[in-house]
Parts: C-alpha cells; sequence; structure tokens
C-alpha cells in the first residue's frame, strides 16, 4: 500500500486529524500550523479540499 495520496481523487481526501502522521503531513502540503488544521477541520470537516478553502479564505 502507498502512502502518495496525489493517487487519490481529491473529493476522497480526508485528513484524519487522530494520525500524528497525517496531521504532519497535511500541515506541511496546506502550510499552516497544527493549530490551524485542526480549527479548520472542526469548523469545515476532514474533507482536504473544504480545509485548503477554508484556510486560503482566513489568511
Amino acid at each position: 500500500m502507498t502512502d502518495d495520496t496525489s493517487q487519490i481523487p481529491p473529493d476522497q481526501r480526508q485528513i484524519d486529524v487522530d494520525d500524528m502522521h497525517d496531521v504532519r503531513s497535511w500541515m506541511f502540503s496546506l502550510g499552516c500550523t497544527e493549530a490551524e488544521l485542526r480549527l479548520a477541520v472542526r469548523d469545515v470537516g476532514t474533507r482536504a479540499e473544504d480545509v485548503r478553502a477554508y484556510l486560503l479564505k482566513r489568511k
């Protein structure tokens, strides 16, 4: 099994805030802190594209 999320269609990518490896990976990918990532997931859910849009609006 691969860890490469680029193979997953964008609408199916989910952020698992209970998995620290996943959290660190998304922090790097989205250019945000852990607190910002957790706040975004709390506010818009775990769908990566929703979190990305949320973070872009807040900057």
